[in-house]
């Protein structure tokens, strides 16, 4: 029995098969964790999940032009357009600073407000929204340069804020830093390829939670039940990792939710 206890115990190998190492399994399966891991975006999660465009083909849908930090360009129902106040750290942009962003053509841009009435530059400089439909004068150019961006109106001026009033204007043929802006988007970014998120957690936020409703949520009469309530903390919840928690919370509420108590 002494020539036995010499001999070294392991796993069974069969014939045929290679001896496998479990460590370098495992640290290729943390390498591989590691790249498909969310990359949070600390300063879209500062502005309440609103992210930092830095091409035109990103201005689209809703957005916020952005002065300074936390203070964006806030329309007024007489139609003229004001700096609004600071916000605090994680919040959105308020309502009447939500403008809508079309694409002209590759070059321009259309912005209309919450009014419905689309931004333009009148002939004293002062930026207006009362125009019904897009023409020459409504048309704005983004231009991008070492980082920063500055929005060039019909007049070739660019927009900046009045230090005087704080009415917003353009009147400056030369961007300085009163020209520079942050234009700050809303809408899903495309998920980058060969990214391995689920089926589940591709498109809008509204998508998604439609998606995981499908999935978790089973009512008699088959017909889908969702939280109507603002998917702000769900931009927030994504862009701080925590996006099936927050997913979980509002399913909950809905108290039809077989993982739900």
């Amino acid at each position: 029995m002494a020539e036995y206890s010499k001999v070294k115990s392991g796993k069974l190998v069969l014939k045929g098969e290679k001896a496998s190492s479990h460590k370098k399994r495992k640290h290729k399966r943390q390498n591989r964790d590691k790249e498909d891991a969310p990359v949070t975006d600390e300063d879209a999660t500062k502005h309440g999940g609103w992210w930092n465009v830095t091409q035109i083909e990103g201005i689209t849908g809703s957005i916020a032009i952005e002065f300074g930090n936390q203070t964006y360009v806030k329309a007024l129902d007489n139609g003229l357009f004001t700096l609004g106040a600071p916000h605090s750290e994680g919040e959105c942009p308020s309502p009447e600073e939500v403008l809508t962003a079309f694409k002209v053509n590759d070059m321009k841009i259309a912005l209309k407000s919450g009014y419905g009435k689309y931004l333009r530059v009148d002939k004293d400089g002062a930026v207006t929204g009362r125009s019904d439909a897009v023409g020459p004068m409504e048309q704005w150019e983004p231009i991008f340069q070492d980082g920063k961006l500055a929005l060039l109106g019909c007049n070739n001026c660019f927009m900046s804020v009045a230090r005087n009033d704080d009415s917003v204007v353009a009147i400056s043929r030369t961007v300085g830093s009163d020209e520079i802006i942050q234009i700050r988007s809303h809408a899903v970014r495309e998920v980058r390829p060969g990214s391995n998120l689920p089926e589940e957690e591709q498109g809008s936020l509204a998508q998604i939670e439609v998606n995981y409703v499908r999935k978790f949520q089973k009512f008699q009469d088959k017909k889908l039940r969702v939280n109507t309530n603002d998917r702000s903390e769900l931009e927030l919840a994504r862009a701080e990792g925590n996006l099936h928690e927050a997913l979980l919370d509002r399913r909950s509420k809905m108290k039809a939710d077989r993982y739900c108590k």
